[in-house]
């Protein structure tokens, strides 16, 4: 079906949030990497967000292009037409636009979809993701409260995000000497940004940090602390009557064991962006048919290879069929497998 609508998008958030489930966010950065994702989700009949990433973005353009907007327009067009050969929800999102590319990277993608509406068609995407976590929440907030102003105006969502996931992805914030004490949102800090957000009329996803960090570690090797979470969302109700609460976003989640995953499920967290665990899902396979077929990739001391293993067709399918398998175990671990809106979106 086609992608999600606004109101299916709000759908699908309000059911994760009802149902202690979330969402999987797959980033993705090329066609391959996206039907991997659109067959992991329908596979495991799970609606799901996929993203791009302004890296994602740079790469699809290829390497004389580079560029940003034009890469991720690119792919979200594909998965418009692709989605709509599939029975689950897919929406579309950005992931970490930092305020030094905004002007380069969002706005353009906004622009699209304001003429897109303007023509009644649906947004290009569903949500943009703006991430000035580096600046002072105030200014943070000054940035955010227009761009989500303007989203509004068209149906469209913003995440936000304050506080600091540690480590590095794709010119994600954070380093790895990140102070710990970044990396804890607080519930004071919650309560300033609900005060602010509160008065759009509008949706919006909220990336409180809470331990989490983005890049590849052991399992244990991330000191989580869930409560964070719960204690933000008590002190917005407390502060703002029993019906406030976020849709909280889970950065960073690779290493991260299942009962924590779990128990964020239980605080609010509807999203949960995975790409690092993808990535490797992805290479893995490919590797793997390098291995086995290194004389036929190859043209060895003179021979011709064997052309049906260097077709990249060949470990290319099985590239995407690795990725797919481990969107599945996502939605799994989310708890959204078999929930898919499809068969009457529900609304709260």
């Amino acid at each position: 079906m086609p992608i999600a609508t606004p109101q299916q998008y709000r759908d699908m958030l309000n059911a994760a949030q009802k149902g202690n489930y979330a969402l999987p966010a797959i980033n993705v950065s090329s066609m391959v990497t996206a039907n991997a994702a659109l067959k992991g989700f329908a596979d495991a009949k799970s609606d799901g967000i996929i993203q791009v990433s302004t890296g994602g973005g740079k790469f699809a353009s290829g390497i004389n292009v580079g560029s940003m907007a034009l890469g991720a327009i690119s792919i979200a067009e594909h998965i418009h037409r692709m989605a709509e050969h599939y029975d689950v929800l897919i929406a579309l999102h950005t992931d970490h636009c930092q305020p030094n590319v905004v002007d380069s990277f969002m706005i353009p993608l906004i622009e699209e979809s304001e003429k897109r509406v303007a023509e009644g068609k649906l947004p290009l995407f569903n949500s943009h993701m703006l991430d000035a976590s580096g600046l002072p929440l105030k200014d943070n907030l000054d940035l955010s409260v227009p761009l989500y102003e303007r989203l509004a105006k068209i149906g469209m969502m913003l995440e936000i995000e304050a506080g600091v996931v540690g480590g590095e992805e794709d010119g994600a914030a954070g380093s790895e000497d990140t102070p710990a004490e970044k990396l804890y949102t607080t519930p004071e800090d919650m309560v300033e940004v609900f005060r602010r957000m509160k008065d759009v009329d509008g949706t919006y996803m909220f990336a409180a940090t809470f331990g989490n960090v983005h890049g590849a570690y052991k399992p244990g090797a991330v000191k989580l602390k869930p409560q964070i979470l719960k204690d933000g969302q008590d002190a917005i109700k407390k502060e703002f009557g029993p019906d406030a609460h976020f849709h909280l976003v889970f950065h960073g989640g690779s290493g991260s064991e299942k009962h924590e995953i779990k128990e964020t499920l239980n605080y609010g967290v509807i999203k949960m962006n995975v790409d690092t665990d993808t990535q490797y899902a992805f290479t893995r396979p490919v590797v793997d048919h390098m291995m086995k077929n290194y004389d036929g990739v190859l043209k060895i001391d003179g021979e011709v290879g064997n052309k049906k293993n260097y077709d990249p067709r060949a470990y290319l399918k099985a590239a995407e069929t690795g990725m797919a398998a481990r969107v599945i175990e996502a939605c799994n671990d989310l708890e959204s497998s078999g929930k898919s809106l499809t068969a009457g979106a529900v609304t709260a």
